[in-house]
């Protein structure tokens, strides 16, 4: 059914309106901290809005530019232009549209189920990395100082440094913005009606006038505490006088370099699950419950992204916190995404000088603020509940991912899974085939899994269950299962809630002689041990 006819549009117009308010600031913050042009970004989720909104099947989520990939962009751009942004700039875009169309091959191919293969703990390890490095190199442009290291762990290092020499009218601005983003998160948990007011907005509200005040827009020279500090209009948003100036065509001319397959990888690979696991978030917080095909959905993104990275905006996915916002403020289709993306390409084309106004500090500690929320103690403590292995997985994963790239941190992350399975007695045969026997009767299925459910073969028992469409009862019998595995639990209690929804069944049986290895009760359960630990409920 057509969106415009099953829900009242008026109720997109309002939520687009209000993620257009997040999602300006945001995206030019995300292009600034990316080493691409600030317009690039709302370049990308014009893209996103006006164009994939009407690709995809999944109806909420909000496309554009996210904090998850700046890591990726910055690298390349930093990487591939050898000292000239501009050149590496236009090589990036070029890594992003062959990244692309390997998206929409994915797309092709039916892969949206890889969503799914990468452990939990290995991805939110690898985003708690990007909020580090997000906060190591954005505290910096909040305090107004420019950093001499270019690695996360020595800007980290560099931070105390930073505050001594911290700039007393840019530092003002960036660290009340980022009181007003962390005050509005608290308080907006007591006070209902603030929770329809956007956090970006309100740092907008301070962080313009303040700009004006402190006369940014025009270079000069103050005296504080008997130091002299520099101001100027290098603390604001640089934009071009239109938005047709700012298309870049990519430079294809070093596309075939390992330095370019790196990140054409990179851009393929984490912007695809990310995309893939902001989908499906959004479509657990969907109030009508509705599901989207994820394959789709991925080749509306690659279709976005190649579109962005021949004209010079940034890589897109299904981005999180934009489309919770989008859920939260009442909308009903996929037409909130596109008037967000209207009304961004609108306020661009005949609001520029405004955007020019905003400072970057305040971009900085939205930045920030973002980064903290990826890397919270809290997402550590969460991790440690399900289980030591788990927290073990999760700061490996962040480690090796901070001291080197996502990629390697990633699949480091994987490498340090599997042995970990293989001490918990997985057998060497069972990591990548799932070892099974089915019997149907009418309408009930039992599957009896042997040897291990772990990650590296749930794409296959998943594959299985979906043979079984019509069944209204189906069986997952664990008795002869080894090891299941926190992602094979995770998976199968989400499978449990979609078989509801359908008004069908999914029972998990045969846990009763496994050990959990913590008291969550997603926890992983391993066979044979004297002593059985009861799941907390």
């Amino acid at each position: 059914m057509h969106p415009q006819q099953s829900s009242p549009w008026k109720s997109d117009i309002v939520s687009g309106f209000l993620v257009f308010l997040i999602a300006l600031p945001l995206c030019l913050g995300i292009a600034m901290a990316s080493g691409f042009p600030p317009v690039a970004g709302i370049l990308t989720a014009v893209i996103g809005g006006i164009v994939s909104s009407w690709l995809g099947s999944a109806r909420l989520t909000i496309k554009g530019p996210a904090a998850g990939l700046i890591v990726i962009a910055l690298g390349a751009v930093t990487e591939l232009g050898g000292g000239d942004v501009q050149v590496g700039y236009r090589r990036a875009l070029a890594t992003l549209v062959v990244a692309a169309v390997i998206q929409i091959l994915f797309a092709v191919l039916r892969t949206g189920a890889l969503g799914d293969f990468f452990p939990s703990s290995v991805v939110h390890g690898m985003l708690a990395a990007i909020g580090v490095i997000i906060c190591s190199k954005q505290v910096h442009t909040m305090l107004g100082v420019t950093p001499t290291a270019k690695e996360p762990l020595p800007l980290l290092a560099e931070i105390p440094h930073s505050v001594a020499k911290l700039n007393p009218e840019i530092a003002l601005i960036g660290v009340v913005s980022l009181i007003i983003l962390f005050g509005h998160s608290a308080l907006a948990k007591k006070v209902t009606l603030l929770k329809r007011v956007p956090a970006p907005l309100l740092v907008l509200l301070f962080a313009v006038p303040m700009g004006l005040y402190f006369d940014l827009d025009h270079e000069h020279t103050f005296t504080f505490s008997r130091d002299v500090f520099t101001v100027g209009p290098k603390y604001l948003v640089n934009l071009p006088g239109n938005l047709l100036s700012a298309i870049t065509f990519p430079d294809f001319s070093a596309i075939f370099s390992s330095t370019s397959i790196k990140y054409i990888v990179m851009f393929a690979l984490v912007g695809s699950i990310e995309s893939l696991l902001s989908a499906k978030a959004v479509d657990m917080l969907d109030p009508e419950k509705r599901r989207s095909n994820l394959d789709k959905d991925l080749f509306a993104t690659g279709t976005g992204n190649l579109i962005a990275g021949l004209l010079g905006g940034l890589p897109m996915i299904s981005e999180i916190v934009r489309s919770s916002a989008n859920i939260s403020y009442g909308a009903k289709s996929r037409l909130s995404n596109f008037f967000h993306g209207l009304f961004l390409l609108l306020f661009v084309a005949f609001a520029p000088m405004l955007i020019h106004r905003i400072p970057l500090a305040a971009l900085a500690a939205m930045l920030i603020f973002t980064g903290v929320r990826l890397a919270s103690p809290s997402e550590f403590v969460k991790t440690f509940r399900i289980g030591a292995e788990q927290l073990l997985i999760f700061t490996f994963t962040l480690g090796v991912t901070l001291a080197t790239d996502l990629l390697v941190g990633v699949a480091a992350g994987i490498v340090l899974k599997v042995v970990v399975h293989l001490i918990n007695r997985a057998p060497l045969a069972g990591l990548f085939r799932l070892d099974f026997e089915e019997h149907e009767a009418d309408d009930r299925v039992v599957l009896r899994v042997r040897n291990a459910a772990i990650f590296t073969n749930y794409l296959k028992l998943k594959k299985q269950l979906a043979r079984h469409s019509e069944a209204q009862h189906v069986e997952v019998d664990l008795t002869h299962a080894r090891l299941v595995d926190h992602t094979v639990m995770e998976r199968l209690h989400e499978l449990e809630g979609e078989f509801s929804r359908e008004g069908r069944r999914l029972h998990i049986r045969g846990l009763e002689q496994h050990r959990s290895l913590s008291p969550h009760p997603l926890s992983a359960r391993k066979k044979g041990a004297k002593k059985t630990l009861r799941p907390s409920t």
